[in-house]
């Protein structure tokens, strides 16, 4: 398992990026195979990696004040080390949130400092990553992030249900990092189960979304199941591609990552406020239960099962759009929309690139295959599509200003 983290993170890290960006890079492929090796379920692996590039955002900006800082506020002279400073900040988040990890952590850190001369640049740029990190990680204490899980299965006294508990019911307890609360942007209540919304919606996951579907397409079986695997290494490489395309400096490069860390944070906990605020079942479910609706238009299908295995948390909103449409929208508000080529490959697809050239349309393509796999009605993912597009506006228009925007929002 060692040999095939480290092999992911050299993959990752190993990206053609401007030679001043490369430190966060490299830790952000780092934390993305901390990510990989624990299994980390969605929550806890995007706020990590929110401090880590939160922290090294505010390490490196406080050197020229390019942007507004998010909370801290470090001093430091012209004269530091910005890649020592941003590679100091990565280390200690990373120790601290994985201890476990400090003997490979530490080894980084050494490879990272070993290409900066030794003097009082690099020796400044240490101490004020290693400030920056501290004060993060002070910041972040007691966020909700240990909230100990306490999911109540639904049952009479003596009745069986499944023993499985649910994912991440405990997520909407973190705090936000750009919202003031996880239910400010919770959607309306899903539609009714006799209304022209959901009869319509829940026949097309009917027939898209099943298992032996006739209706889906090769290709939209393959988006299917591509989109299976979720968290940041769904994001990562796009953000790492734009940044690339972009030839970003080590400042703009950390507040595109630190900016999109928080969006897509915020977004896992605003979704699963909804999931356990409306607690709606999914397509399985409902299609296996659709006699006890009162809808004569949405008939059982007692052996229906979806393209593949559906997550284990409530249906609304849908979690993988909300959280695409947070990273499109922020990357389309910094860069604009029209991009260029990017590429994703999926460990769930072998063998398979998607390729995009608008940001819009990598967005779209994960709402849709929601659909394909038999996950969500379409006016889930539409939720979801809006609440991403509403935390990504939140966060690029408060979080991370330039001086010009910064001054003129006083």
């Amino acid at each position: 398992m060692k040999s095939i983290i480290i092999a992911v993170a050299l993959t990752l890290a190993l990206s053609t990026i401007p030679a001043k960006a490369d430190v966060i890079m490299d830790w952000n492929a780092k934390a993305d195979a901390i990510g990989i090796e624990k299994q980390l379920v969605n929550s806890a692996n995007s706020r990590a990696q929110a401090m880590l590039h939160v922290a090294m955002f505010e390490a490196v900006n406080a050197i020229d004040r390019r942007y507004t800082p998010y909370k801290l506020n470090l001093p430091a002279d012209g004269g530091t080390s910005r890649e020592a400073a941003a590679a100091s900040a990565a280390h200690d988040v990373l120790v601290a949130l994985y201890p476990d990890q400090q003997a490979d952590l530490d080894a980084a850190l050494r490879t990272s400092l070993s290409a900066i001369a030794d003097g009082e640049a690099k020796s400044k740029g240490v101490e004020l990553g290693k400030k920056a990190a501290s004060e993060i990680i002070a910041l972040r204490t007691n966020d909700g992030s240990g909230t100990p899980e306490s999911y109540r299965p639904q049952t009479s006294p003596g009745a069986y249900v499944p023993t499985v508990v649910p994912a991440e019911s405990t997520a909407a307890q973190i705090k936000p990092w750009v919202m003031r609360s996880a239910s400010q942007f919770r959607p309306a209540a899903p539609p009714a189960l006799t209304s022209e919304v959901w009869t319509k919606d829940l026949n097309e996951i009917r027939e898209y979304g099943s298992l032996n579907s006739t209706k889906r397409s090769a290709e939209q079986t393959t988006i299917g199941r591509f989109w299976f695997f979720t968290g940041p290494r769904t994001y990562n490489a796009i953000v790492r591609q734009i940044a690339t395309s972009k030839n970003m400096d080590l400042v703009d490069c950390a507040r595109l990552y630190a900016l999109t860390a928080m969006a897509a944070s915020d977004a896992f906990i605003a979704v699963f406020d909804g999931k356990y605020a409306y607690n709606l079942w999914r397509p399985i479910t409902a299609i296996r239960n659709a006699d006890t609706t009162n809808n004569p238009a949405t008939p059982r299908e007692a052996s229906w099962l979806p393209l593949g295995t559906t997550p284990m948390h409530p249906e609304y909103p849908c979690a993988h759009c909300i959280v695409a449409s947070a990273v499109s929208n922020v990357l389309q508000l910094v860069v604009g929309n029209e991009v260029g080529e990017f590429t994703l490959a999926s460990p769930t697809a072998p063998g398979v690139t998607r390729k995009w050239t608008r940001l819009q349309d990598y967005s779209d393509e994960v709402a849709n295959a929601r659909i394909y796999a038999g996950f969500h009605y379409r006016f889930s993912t539409e939720a979801g599509n809006d609440m991403g597009r509403k935390i990504a506006e939140l966060a690029v228009s408060t979080q991370l200003l330039g001086n010009v925007a910064a001054a003129k929002s006083k």
